[in-house]
């Protein structure tokens, strides 16, 4: 009600999400499923259409997309018959994109999931289309149907009229069965790559002229993880955050991200071991907003990118990659050993794991970044090996393979740097908590091994890791040596 006691209407039409508003209404009009477009359009045009299909594919990816757009070119009356460009103006195509036609019936299987649902889909098979060239059944979320529900549909999705098209979409393809599978082509809609989701962001702001920053729009499209729908609502989303041009900052405020260049900081830190300094840097980023979870989340994919990048170089060429962040993943790439990475890799990979049942988030992350700083100065299994049999380490394998190590610590100085343990033998009654012998083995090699100090720490590191044997060096080891099981 307004001051004046009338009521404030709007003559406009109503706003539509970006999602809806640029929701695909041909073939060409799909981004990143050229297999599908190609396997469809090649079906029309040689008059090879199956009576029923089947989309699977993670969600906003246009699995309903494009089963109405399926239906439009089917029932599209511009021509004779099925076209691969449907008009748009004709009474059927126009029905079908308002979802009112009477023919092309959509039912939600995740609300109607029992058999006397299918009964009355079923019961209406048999009649011929009102005034469509086809009648069209889309089933949306088919996995939730009941087992009763699918065994009734099979008889009528194997050999249906010819008058009757079936599309069904799934998101879980495992839940649904093979005898539905066996009935129906299926297609598999893959995740959209995150230069293409960039792109259709940008041709999406200039028709909506809205500035944004490339950064900005590659931080969302990365966010969507595949998905365009999940893409264009964060868009949608930051259009009005911003108030004016898309920053990247303001972007990474609203999506609860971390600063990459921090990421890149806190990684640096903790694989020197500066426990407080990382520790700083998690808290000042925990502070501007984001997710901790996130956070390791980001490390994760560092630490596997960092990989790709020592084991293939030109992945750091990628076009979404800025300037700054291939030249700082060069040089830790540089630094940083196999093992050292594949070590981070698992112990981030299940910090995360504990991180999401912790009933504090963001203590269990501190606890896997103290974790990871305490066994940055942990040697490889390769190390380990020489150390016990006395062996000189080779000048290029240090015990401390990490990036802008500062040298030997001091214990008491808050950080970790070299290891401070006795190396000299210690009985068993001495053995640190947390040290497993295999007790069936007994062979002497093994049990020394196990009684090592610096052996002992990496157990300590692995809960639940033993020495089970102690392989000699041969040729099939390559540079690491010998290995402890």
């Amino acid at each position: 009600m307004g001051t004046n006691g009338q009521d404030r209407t709007t003559n406009g039409p109503a706003y539509r999400v970006l999602a809806r508003k640029y929701r695909p209404a041909t073939f060409a009009e799909l981004i990143g499923q050229d297999a599908l477009v190609r396997t469809l359009s090649n079906a029309v045009e040689n008059e090879r259409l199956a009576h029923a299909f089947l989309f699977t594919g993670v969600r906003g990816v246009g699995k309903t997309t494009t089963a109405r757009i399926l239906a439009r070119v089917l029932n599209c009356v511009a021509e004779s018959s099925p076209t691969l460009t449907p008009c748009g103006s004709c009474p059927e195509c126009v029905a079908i994109m308002e979802d009112r036609h009477s023919d092309v019936l959509e039912m939600d299987a995740a609300s109607r999931t029992g058999i006397d649902d299918i009964r009355e889909l079923i019961d209406g098979v048999r009649y011929r289309p009102s005034s469509a060239r086809f009648k069209v059944y889309i089933i949306d979320e088919i996995h939730m149907l009941s087992i009763k529900a699918f065994n009734a549909l099979l008889k009528t999705l194997e050999e249906p009229p010819p008058h009757v098209k079936f599309i069904l979409a799934t998101t879980e393809i495992r839940k649904v069965p093979v005898t539905v599978m066996s009935r129906c082509q299926r297609f598999d809609l893959r995740r959209v790559d995150s230069e293409v989701l960039t792109t259709h962001l940008q041709s999406v702001c200039v028709r909506e002229d809205v500035a944004a920053e490339p950064e900005a729009l590659a931080l969302m499209a990365r966010a969507a993880d595949g998905s365009v729908r999940d893409a264009l609502s964060f868009l949608d989303q930051a259009i009005v955050h911003a108030e004016g041009t898309i920053r990247a900052t303001r972007v990474r405020e609203m999506l609860g991200l971390a600063d990459r260049v921090e990421v890149f900081d806190l990684f640096e830190t903790i694989s020197a071991g500066r426990v407080k300094e990382g520790l700083e840097l998690l808290r000042r980023q925990y502070a501007a907003g984001a997710d901790p979870l996130i956070v390791l989340q980001d490390l994760l994919d560092l630490t596997h990118w960092l990989t790709r990048v020592k084991v293939v170089p030109e992945a750091a060429n990628e076009i979404t990659v800025p300037e700054s962040e291939r030249i700082r993943g060069r040089e830790f790439a540089e630094k940083l050993r196999m093992p050292v990475l594949t070590r981070t890799w698992q112990m981030l990979l299940k910090g995360l794991d504990e991180a999401r049942l912790a009933p504090d988030p963001l203590g269990a992350v501190e606890m896997v970044l103290i974790r990871l700083a305490f066994a940055s100065d942990l040697p490889t299994p390769a190390e380990l090996l020489r150390e016990v049999r006395g062996e000189t380490r080779p000048a290029n394998a240090a015990s401390a393979p990490t990036v802008g190590r500062s040298g030997d610590l001091p214990a008491d100085s808050g950080e970790v740097g070299a290891s401070t343990m006795d190396q000299g033998s210690i009985s068993s009654a001495e053995r640190p908590v947390g040290v497993n012998v295999d007790e069936g083995v007994q062979d002497d090699a093994v049990q020394r091994a196990a009684r090592h100090p610096r052996v002992a720490a990496v157990l300590a590191a692995f809960p639940g890791a033993k020495v089970a044997a102690v392989r000699p060096r041969t040729e099939s080891c390559g540079e690491n040596g010998g290995s402890l099981t």
